[in-house]
């Protein structure tokens, strides 16, 4: 319901706003953590997670006693969990969900014999799926593995089974659509794939000082030690830095945080040291700094030998990269970009941007446009047209608060919108080349035909000047 029924009908109701991105990386993080009861562990969005055990309970004494350590360890940190064990995902999630509280499932059970009371959302369906099952009369787990024919003998029955069912649901693509592929996963005869949690290490380096320092000049011999041990642990890895982060301590406990952005990958050391130099020129030591940090919270992949062309331009600063990269630590990170083209044949649509470096996007061929303006105004501005001749050239308007009389006209190009962005109601655009007296150029257009239904009378704007 909307927030302001719910306070009308309780107005002690406090409302928390959501914050999805905080609660996946929250889960990720309890995923890592839960690795301690198995060697891998993989996110069941939104608020589950899936462990794998296999050989694992014996080390604390037992599934039950391992199930007991999953309670009070989360119970231990602030949180409510529901946990089981069964021999597959879906069978693991539906116990937990809708079984008895630490319900375990033995390989060697029948499955349907302990999960046939479930109901038929413990097999993780859609909601409008549920509701079809729920008018066909089919509620619980055992009444849709008898609808299937699972467990019968005849095995040509079973499959006439399963087929009616599945055209009832044929044209549903996604596996929370299908409830026969979530029964055969819940029974183990379908294996379901998982993406397992894998924790990335931050390549990380520090130093912490016999004596606190003071001065720039031991600051920069320090921040040079750094980038080298960085470039080494970066080279160990196959990785280039993208994003470097700095922290220095200082003694009175306050922590100062200096951080670069790259636009390529990269660990040449030079580079890295001379960006954030530019950095630390408003650094406060106060009574000193006794230990500083460089982390690499954002690397790429990047191949240990390089070009001999673009090794040296590295070395000496001079490569598109270096140029960006200061360019961005002086202006902002987001102050440095290029112009790409796009294949739309509407003049504003045609232009985009994008970070420096990134790859372009495939080209398309080239339409074959008229000769258009390089000055494109960011909106098109409208204009009065105080005259137009019977075959719809312009002949003066008012631009500005100025009238300028047209002496020579060269079109029209007509450009039709863009159905599939736009609504059908859009209007067709009749562009023209003018100058006016004074020798000046400008690209004008008409939106719209005198008489086309989509509108009354037709409007004029002009778009770009010509140099």
């Amino acid at each position: 319901m909307l927030l302001a029924d719910a306070r009308a009908l309780c107005p002690q109701l406090d409302a928390v706003p959501a914050d999805p991105a905080g609660d996946l990386a929250f889960l990720e993080k309890l995923a890592l953590w839960a690795q301690r009861w198995g060697p891998w562990s993989a996110l069941d969005p939104p608020d589950g997670l899936l462990v794998d055990i296999t050989g694992v309970a014996h080390l604390f004494g037992g599934e039950e006693h391992l199930l007991r350590d999953v309670a009070s360890a989360f119970t231990a940190r602030g949180l409510t969990v529901r946990a089981a064990l069964a021999p597959t995902a879906g069978a693991a999630w539906a116990l937990a969900h809708y079984g008895p509280p630490a319900a375990i499932l033995a390989p060697e059970n029948d499955p349907l014999r302990q999960l046939g009371d479930l109901p038929v959302a413990a097999l993780r369906l859609d909601d409008d799926v549920l509701t079809v099952l729920h008018r066909l009369g089919i509620k619980r787990l055992n009444e849709l593995a008898g609808v299937s024919g699972a467990g019968q003998n005849d095995p040509r029955k079973e499959a006439a089974a399963r087929d009616a069912l599945r055209r009832r649901f044929r044209n549903h693509r996604s596996p929370a659509a299908h409830p026969l592929l979530r029964l055969d996963q819940l029974l183990g005869r379908v294996p379901e794939p998982l993406l397992p949690v894998i924790a990335q290490v931050m390549p990380l380096v520090q130093r912490r000082l016999m004596e606190p320092i003071r001065h720039r000049d031991l600051l920069d011999r320090v921040l040079e030690d750094l980038t080298l041990d960085m470039v080494r642990e970066l080279e160990a890895r196959g990785h280039g830095a993208r994003r470097l982060e700095m922290a220095l301590w200082r003694v009175d406990g306050e922590v100062l945080w200096r951080r670069i952005e790259l636009a390529a990958a990269t660990r040449e050391a030079s580079h890295i040291t001379r960006l954030f130099a530019a950095r630390l020129d408003d650094v406060e030591a106060g009574f000193g700094i006794e230990a500083v940090q460089l982390r690499a919270s954002w690397t790429e992949s990047l191949a240990l030998s390089q070009a001999d062309l673009d090794a040296a331009a590295q070395q000496h600063g001079t490569s598109l990269a270096a140029f960006v990269d200061r360019l961005s630590v002086r202006l902002g990170p987001k102050a440095i970009t290029r112009p790409v083209l796009r294949a739309s044949h509407v003049p504003e649509r045609a232009q985009g941007w994008q970070p420096p470096l990134d790859p372009l996007p495939l080209q398309q061929d080239a339409l074959p446009f008229h000769t258009r303006p390089l000055k494109l105004l960011d909106r098109a501005e409208p204009i009065a047209v105080l005259y137009a001749s019977p075959d719809g050239y312009p002949q003066r308007f008012r631009w500005r608060g100025q009238v300028r009389e047209v002496v020579r006209v060269e079109g029209p190009e007509r450009l039709a919108p863009e159905w599939w962005r736009e609504r059908s109601t859009a209007r067709l655009r009749d562009y023209y080349r003018i100058e006016d007296d004074g020798g000046r150029r400008y690209w004008i257009y008409r939106q719209g035909i005198a008489g086309d239904g989509r509108g009354g009378v037709p409007d004029w704007f002009l778009h770009g000047l010509y140099a």
